[in-house]
């Protein structure tokens, strides 16, 4: 699916279809991607979530360009012509992580504890 498509729309549906959609979400943070996501928000189906995801951004619990990454409208039309204006805002951290396939480069983490 990533490979196939230029973009991503999610309709009201199940628990499935927030799940595939949070996937390609983190996929977008983690810089694997940089194609729009999209909920189209019928009858204001995805206002909570949003809400939510609105939240997390103001608490500091998921980084501004995260939030922004899901793009949201009632109008199927207008819904084109934002993923058509869509620009790519990269996490500073998540840019410094190579994905490529193959690459055997290791992280070092430092994991000591300083009081």
């Amino acid at each position: 699916m990533l490979d196939n498509s230029d973009a991503f729309i999610a309709l009201p549906y199940g628990i499935g279809t927030l799940e595939e959609n949070f996937q390609i979400g983190s996929w977008a943070q983690l810089n694997i991607h940089h194609k729009p996501i999209s909920l189209l928000n019928i009858d204001g189906f995805f206002n909570k979530l949003l809400s939510f995801l609105d939240q997390a951004g103001e608490e500091n619990f998921i980084p501004h360009s995260t939030r922004h990454i899901f793009i949201s409208t009632s109008i199927a039309e207008e819904l084109i012509d934002k993923l058509e204006d869509f620009a790519y805002e990269p996490d500073r951290v998540a840019t410094q992580i190579d994905w490529s396939k193959g690459s055997n480069k290791k992280c070092k983490l430092d994991l000591s504890l300083h009081l």
